[in-house]
């Protein structure tokens, strides 16, 4: 099938959500799509089967694209509306597979163009307007949900990430019949498509390389970014009460613009533990996963949130124990069999890492029944039935 990928993302970036769609592109092209792929100028190429990338100008100078609505989101967007209706123009594509809000124009195009259109919904788009602080208008977040309910309705097939939105988009009225329920629950090394140098040039080494870990300590990590719904000042304050019965040890902090990762060093300083945590700033997913396989055990903070993150799905197949908090973010998946749960606060997630790092016949128990229950249900051959699934609805 031909196929158009429109994705309103900064395609690939090391900041977590662009992974996504590099996995749905991946595995419907091994299913046999044809794929172009319409996305953000900024971002990294990679190597895709049978997939073509298309970038709307790069337009450097509005800086670095942020996680959520912005007014810097809504003014390349028209300019990706203007290249979706060009590559409609002139390519016939049987499919249109849109991310987020790209469903938003999609949605009115598919009459004229009739194509079968697939709506990729990671988050509920009025919820984000409120949970990114984008916008207070009840009028403005009204007009988005009834737009949102109305490309549930029209589109062929639908694709929710966890059993919240799914839960949503039958409320909304999708047909069960075109829903499905596809976790972001693969986690392959990402194919870059490498640049060869010009000669005589210096290639910068990876992030990995820069940061040496104390050999012989215990190490928690947490990966991924440090927006406030992260909990990241949760786990520095968690970290320092830890510390007090594992004075040994060491907190590895992976990922963080480089002003985020100023105030979390600054916290730090502020609490005497500038010497046992270590931040590395942004890095690309292969560093990101070296850093989670030296781990004793990892952490996820997250204060408060619906959507369960991608990396749930990597810290389940790891093999390490995993302190998260007891939130619908995480219990959607995880549950106290799997790993160590505690509450969103300094207190209770510093008894959890203390657990974690001492009672290792626990953790141990821990890890094997997550990686069971990951094998049985998000595994690899589990995505690809899925994706096999909504071809199939398409064709």
């Amino acid at each position: 099938m031909r196929t158009l990928v429109v994705a309103p993302q900064p395609f690939y970036t090391p900041r977590g959500t662009p992974l996504s769609v590099y996995y749905r592109t991946l595995v419907m092209a091994e299913q046999g799509a044809h794929v172009d792929l319409l996305t953000y100028g900024q971002g990294a190429d990679v190597d895709l089967p049978s997939t073509r990338i298309v970038r709307i100008p790069a337009m450097r100078w509005l800086g670095q694209i942020p996680v959520g609505p912005s007014w810097k989101k809504l003014f390349l967007d028209f300019f990706m509306i203007a290249w979706t209706i060009a590559l409609l123009l002139r390519n016939r594509y049987q499919i249109v597979h849109a991310h987020e809000e790209a469903v938003f124009w999609c949605r009115y195009l598919k009459p004229i163009f009739r194509f079968r259109l697939v709506y990729d919904m990671h988050s509920s788009l009025p919820q984000q307007l409120t949970n990114f602080a984008f916008t207070k208008s009840r009028i403005t977040i009204d007009i988005f949900r009834r737009l949102e309910e109305s490309c549930l309705r029209k589109a062929d097939a639908v694709i929710t990430i966890c059993p919240d939105l799914r839960d949503y988009a039958m409320h909304s009225g999708v047909d069960p019949a075109k829903h499905l329920l596809i976790e972001n629950s693969i986690f392959d090394d990402v194919r870059m498509r490498i640049k060869k140098p010009a000669s005589g040039a210096k290639t910068a080494p990876p992030a990995a390389v820069s940061v040496v870990l104390p050999p012989g300590r215990p190490l928690v990590v947490y990966t991924g970014t440090f927006e406030h719904y992260q909990g990241i000042d949760i786990l520095v304050r968690a970290f320092v009460l830890a510390s007090k019965s594992v004075p040994e040890a060491v907190l590895l902090l992976v990922g963080g613009t480089v002003d985020q990762v100023a105030e979390m060093k600054a916290l730090a300083a502020e609490l005497k533990a500038e010497s046992s945590i270590i931040f590395t700033g942004s890095v690309d997913k292969s560093s990101a996963m070296h850093f989670v396989r030296q781990a004793d055990t990892l952490v996820s903070p997250r204060r408060h949130g619906t959507n369960t993150p991608l990396k749930i799905y990597e810290q389940l197949a790891s093999g390490k124990p995993l302190v998260a908090t007891r939130i619908w973010s995480h219990t959607q998946v995880l549950n106290d069999d799997i790993c160590f749960l505690v509450e969103a606060d300094p207190e209770s997630m510093a008894q959890g890492l203390v657990e974690a790092l001492q009672d290792k016949e626990r953790g141990a128990r821990l890890t094997v029944a997550a990686k069971r229950l990951y094998e049985e249900n998000y595994a690899r051959p589990v995505y690809e039935r899925k994706i096999q699934q909504l071809l199939r609805i398409l064709a």
